[in-house]
């Protein structure tokens, strides 16, 4: 057997497909495929079954997860374990962080952060498989790339300390024009016709995915983006009705509030690290500081610093 194989049937599993799996090792799909394809041969195994929405793992792929998970994280966190050793509160932190907590919170918070711990240096990475909306992978290691994540969902993992910090709320946003051209929705049929700007394709319907997936029933689609801000900027230059975070959409000049998270929902915030990084003062420094801020801006970050009366009735889930 290959043992670098099993780097890459990790790579596929983590991904759930060969594109996903070759942009995270730097190599091309037909090199992932063969590498699975000749650990498969050497198992006398089948690994994966082929779907349309990507790579599956069997019964047989699920042992060999579970049996290399604890391996592959031990050594994905080697590096960072022996930057840390005799750091005490200093040192390097990568944290992922969706980019409206990044970009909105995070980064106005940091000068009396830096203040404090001046010897620190934490690395902020927006990268959206990593702090991606919905759960965490169930097989893979989360944290491989980073110290500490910030998702906008319950993480699945046990080996994880993991809080939820509260809630992000998200509401339906227009510039006054789009309003004054359209006419402002008031309930759910009045959607009908309109345009909207929201998230991609198979994004977890959570919340205000949830509803856009809804309302998009009955009304145009204008634009897609995993992007808070070209969604912003799209609204604000009059494309359509905009799901956005409200501690985006309510501080943007050209934007009104049309719905509020009544209507529209929120995610959840949980904070998340491996049981053993939180022990490192550096690290713990950081989760500080992050559960500060949102403590600070939560009123923001929940809509509740814009007042306003939501007269549609919120959606529920046929259950």
């Amino acid at each position: 057997m290959n043992w670098d194989d099993l780097r890459f049937f990790l790579a596929v599993a983590g991904a759930g497909s060969l594109s996903g799996a070759g942009q995270q090792l730097g190599v091309n799909t037909t090199t992932v495929l063969r590498r699975v394809a000749s650990l498969e041969d050497d198992l006398g195994a089948r690994l994966f079954e082929r779907e349309r929405t990507g790579y599956r793992l069997t019964a047989a792929g699920e042992k060999l997860v579970e049996a290399l998970e604890p391996v592959d994280r031990r050594l994905s966190a080697l590096p960072r374990d022996f930057a840390a050793a005799g750091e005490g509160a200093e040192g390097s932190v990568r944290l992922a962080a969706g980019e409206t907590i990044a970009s909105f919170l995070l980064a106005a918070e940091f000068p009396s952060f830096r203040a404090e711990h001046p010897g620190l240096e934490l690395e902020i990475l927006t990268d959206p498989r990593l702090a991606a909306i919905g759960q965490a992978p169930r097989i893979g290691n989360p944290l491989k790339d980073v110290d500490i994540a910030l998702r906008l969902a319950r993480p699945t993992q046990g080996d994880m300390l993991m809080r939820k910090l509260g809630d992000l709320a998200y509401g339906l946003y227009a510039s006054p024009a789009y309003l004054e051209e359209r006419g402002r929705p008031l309930q759910m049929q009045d959607i009908a016709g309109h345009d909207l700007i929201g998230f991609p394709r198979g994004e977890t319907p959570l919340g205000p995915v949830w509803w856009f997936s809804r309302a998009e029933k009955s009304a145009r689609i204008a634009f897609r983006s995993s992007s808070v801000s070209a969604r912003a900027e799209a609204a604000r230059r009059g494309l359509g009705l905009a799901a956005l975070p409200c501690m985006v959409g309510d501080l943007q000049e050209g934007l009104e509030r049309v719905f509020g998270p009544d209507t529209l929902g929120s995610l959840e915030m949980w904070l998340m690290t491996r049981n053993d990084l939180a022990q490192l003062a550096h690290v713990r420094a950081v989760m500080e500081f992050v559960v500060d801020a949102v403590k600070r801006h939560r009123s923001r970050i929940e809509g509740r610093d814009h007042e306003v009366r939501d007269l549609m009735p919120p959606l529920r889930p046929n259950h």
